[in-house]
């Protein structure tokens, strides 16, 4: 078992190759063709940095890492590697696993909230054009400005209608808010919801801490985000991880160098990230994956092809496992050979060769050394799991989920006064006053003197929502609640 700050072996090849704690949070990419030992690969580092004492965070999205908590031998590929690498200590081992799930089936609920979330990521999910997003933030800016906590779909809906019919009284201080955007907004957060919108935001909210924990004999604690069907929704699922990136780029404290990371983050479909992203939400990725390392998190990007990634994050990941990639048109030969580029070369290896000719298991290796150098590229065969590789059945998953430590706190959801209820509220104020206001004056008053009362009504309602919390909200680097303000 690998001690605190001991090199533990990830591969061998005509070398033993091994991966230093203390550079395991500068980051990393495992790569390669469907089918070639990318989960196994992931598997058998979280099974490590487990060992090691740091928690792990990885998203399911096949429905294949469930086996993680019992001991393996159940494969016999599993017991030939064993022999073929000569690995004589090896034992089968099960690993502290805690399970969540977006739907709350197959483990605790997870869900943020529209505030926690932010206009930015929320744009996103929404598919919103400029236009639509800059309505959005002038949304939230308001509900800032004033207190009001979104927590929920129905909250924001509510915003954005309240927003909509006050748009005249907010222009002048916001700017303006046309009526298309606010009915597409609409229209697109009806969507939201039917894709699970609704389970994703409300409370309670996920804890970071809940993530940061150790198990039985210290072993870090590997949270498996049962992704099989939020994948469905791939900007869902990817911008709910990149949400989870921020929060904790925004909330964990700084420790330089540590001797092993805080905790290790698998971005399991990596490629969704990437694709169709807006310039400024792609530069405020690239920053947070930058200075993430920090706080000790270091972010681990899976997918077929390094390619999938900007040369901006590419060039951040310092730990590098390339499986086998396949070459049928001139376009694959053009990328086998990209990828290849991005070793550091060994004279002794035809890298672009080699990536074509990879068995299944087998794997390209760069890691960083003790100066944080990285290693010439080594072919090598990854170490088997320890876990068992057949997946959980209902009957063994539900005693785990049960029986964690977590359990009934997030299973039991919370609906606290926010944005809705409050709008609600002040809208039947507004209404029951409007009617007596405008009965008693209304045969004594001119039509035009009328709306001035109204006009004047709505402003006052409008500057005195939620001037009972009165304090501004502070927003992160991604848009996300930041510091003390995050869950009043």
């Amino acid at each position: 078992m690998a001690t605190l700050s001991s090199p533990f072996l990830i591969a061998k090849g005509k070398h033993d190759i091994v991966m230093i704690p203390k550079m395991a949070n500068r980051h990393g990419l495992i790569a390669g063709a469907t089918g070639t030992g990318k989960t196994i690969t992931l598997r058998v580092l979280a099974e490590q940095f487990s060992q090691l004492g740091v928690p792990v965070f990885m998203a399911d999205v096949k429905g294949d890492l469930s086996g993680l908590p019992f001991p393996g031998g159940d494969h016999p590929k599993v017991v030939e590697r064993i022999q073929k690498l000569k690995l004589e200590d090896f034992r089968f081992e099960g690993y502290p696993t805690v399970f969540w799930d977006l739907f709350g089936e197959h483990g605790h609920p997870v869900r943020t909230t529209i505030s926690e979330m932010g206009p930015l990521l929320l744009s996103r999910i929404l598919m919103l054009n400029d236009i639509q997003s800059g309505v959005l933030n002038m949304a939230f800016k308001i509900a800032d400005d004033h207190g009001l906590l979104l927590l929920d779909l129905k909250d924001l809906r509510a915003m954005i209608q309240f927003v909509g019919d006050q748009a005249e009284q907010f222009k002048t201080r916001y700017g303006n808010i046309s009526a298309a955007s606010i009915g597409a907004i609409q229209r697109s957060l009806l969507t939201l919801e039917g894709q699970a919108g609704d389970k994703l935001f409300g409370e309670p909210a996920l804890m970071i801490e809940d993530l940061l924990q150790t198990g039985p004999k210290g072993r870090g604690i590997i949270n498996i985000l049962v992704a099989d069907r939020l994948i469905q929704s791939p900007r869902a699922y990817a911008t709910f991880l990149l949400w989870l990136l921020a929060e904790l780029f925004e909330q964990l404290p700084e420790v330089g160098d540590p001797e092993k990371p805080k905790l290790v983050f698998f971005f399991d479909e990596a490629h969704l990230l990437f694709d169709d992203l807006p310039k400024v939400l792609g530069e405020k990725i690239e920053q947070v994956v930058r200075l993430i390392r920090s706080k000790g998190v270091g972010v681990y990007f899976v997918t077929q092809n390094p390619l999938d990634l900007p040369d901006e994050v590419l060039g951040q990941l310092g730990n590098r496992i390339q499986h086998a990639l396949r070459a049928f048109t001139p376009k694959d030969l053009k990328n086998v050979k990209a990828a290849a580029e991005t070793f550091r070369a060994n004279p002794k290896l035809n890298v672009a060769k080699a990536i074509t000719e990879l068995s299944v298991g087998e794997a390209l290796v760069s890691v960083l050394d003790e100066k944080g150098t990285p290693t010439v590229v080594e072919q090598a065969f990854i170490l088997p799991p320890q876990s068992r590789l057949t997946p959980l059945t209902p009957e063994e998953r539900h005693p785990l989920i049960r029986n964690s430590v977590l359990y009934g706190h997030y299973e039991k959801t919370i609906d606290r006064e926010s944005a809705y209820e409050k709008l609600k509220a002040k809208a039947e104020q507004m209404q029951g006053e409007f009617s007596k206001e405008i009965s008693k004056r209304r045969a004594a008053e001119p039509k035009s003197q009328t709306e001035k009362i109204i006009g004047a009504a709505v402003k006052s309602a409008a500057h005195a929502i939620g001037s009972q919390l009165g304090r501004q909200i502070i927003r992160g680097v991604l848009g996300s609640l930041f510091g003390s303000s995050r869950r009043r």
